[in-house]
């Protein structure tokens, strides 16, 4: 999995709860564990995707070798304008 520069300040932004319960999904996608997690395909996308935990998106883009975190918000109308 490769984090981008933004992951740690997107993660810093969060309450350490909400931190927490990220952490651990970040870990689910760095295994392929992809169950038990609400992910979805973005619409006209086929390589990224974006996980949903309450009001926390994950989005990630997935290549054959590698998973790149793509951004870590908060829901709202921008949220998935930029992708």
């Amino acid at each position: 999995m490769i984090f981008m520069d933004k992951t740690e300040k997107a993660l810093r932004k969060l309450t350490p709860k909400e931190r927490k319960a990220t952490r651990a999904i970040l870990r689910k996608i760095t295994q392929e564990q992809f169950e038990g997690l609400d992910i979805k395909r973005l619409k006209e996308r086929d390589d990224i995707f974006r996980v949903r935990k309450g009001d926390i998106r994950i989005i990630y883009r997935k290549t054959d070798a590698d998973i790149f975190i793509l951004a870590i918000e908060r829901r709202s109308e921008k949220t998935y304008k930029k992708f």
